[in-house]
């Protein structure tokens, strides 16, 4: 049977077929390895999703923001990534912004109807976008139309807009800046699109935070060295860091962690550069806050 082509994440798949009829080893073991194909899917859209990251990086470097627009599991998955990186890279809520179709409540129920409101997602994006910033649309079918219209809304107002998306032909695939395609192909359970599809756009979505991030400087070799020490398990990582980075005992760098207000690259610098506090500061702000070029410089 054939699929129309706004329908593709509706296709049956033939490896899956017979699945209620498994055993239970054999249904999760045919599910688990079933997400490879995402894995697969996003390796093949590096290069897009490179572009992605460049394009991301310049405008945050000019002062824009990165904003997900999504509904349901798409929209979800944005809010995931969002709410990371204020914990894992320093940065303040406002940077990185998810919005969802039908408003937080969609975050833990369906709201029914709202991913078919366009003028809701012109809306949205015309309340809270600007110029130089980056707008992410995500949709597994690249039709859902709160988020085709998000995008076209952005793109009105010069945001550069990249569209994630299982479907090269889609509109959110053609009428934005930059297309990142993820075909996943057919779904293990037909049409839901919370297994492959939002497998592949949270590696993607992981992906472009977090190359974003070490873009900007908020990454030390493979260290997170600006992550928030707002927990003990935070706190002692941030201590192991100091530790490793800076050559000190642990009640050395218990003592420079204070004084840097927690601050992992801060109290580094301190040591490294045997000066004080907001001598260090200074000096991170003036390379960009590149732990590395202040200590290669």
């Amino acid at each position: 049977m054939s699929v129309p082509d706004d329908a593709r994440t509706e296709a049956v798949n033939p490896r899956t077929r017979g699945l209620d009829e498994l055993a239970t080893a054999d249904l999760v073991a045919l599910l688990v390895r079933e997400q490879g194909q995402a894995v697969t899917a996003a390796e093949r859209a590096a290069p897009a999703l490179a572009r992605a990251v460049d394009a991301t990086v310049e405008r945050l470097r000019a002062g824009g923001r990165l904003h997900y627009f999504g509904a349901g599991t798409s929209g979800r998955l944005g809010f995931l990534d969002a709410s990371e990186c204020p914990p894992t890279f320093g940065t303040s809520p406002e940077l990185v912004q998810a919005h969802i179709a039908g408003g937080l409540g969609a975050l833990t129920h369906a709201v029914e109807g709202a991913e078919d409101d366009a003028e809701a997602g012109a809306m949205c994006a015309k309340a809270v976008l600007r110029s130089n910033d980056v707008a992410v649309g995500i949709s597994a079918s690249g039709r859902t139309q709160y988020v085709v219209a998000a995008m076209r809304a952005a793109r009105g107002l010069g945001v550069t807009t990249i569209g994630l998306t299982s479907d090269g032909s889609a509109p959110l695939a053609t009428d934005v800046d930059l297309p990142i395609v993820v075909d996943t192909g057919p779904e293990p359970l037909a049409g839901s699109t919370r297994l492959l599809a939002g497998t592949a756009q949270k590696l993607i979505l992981g992906a472009l935070s977090t190359a974003t991030m070490v873009r900007l400087g908020k990454v030390y070799d493979n260290l997170m060295v600006d992550l928030v020490a707002s927990n003990a398990k935070l706190r002692r990582r941030a201590l192991r860091l100091v530790e490793r980075l800076a050559d000190v005992d642990a009640d050395r760098a218990n003592v420079l962690l204070t004084n840097a207000e927690g601050s992992v690259k801060i109290a580094v610098v301190m040591a490294r550069r045997e000066m004080d506090a907001p001598a260090a500061r200074a000096l991170l702000e003036r390379a960009g806050g590149s732990l590395r070029a202040v200590l290669t410089t």
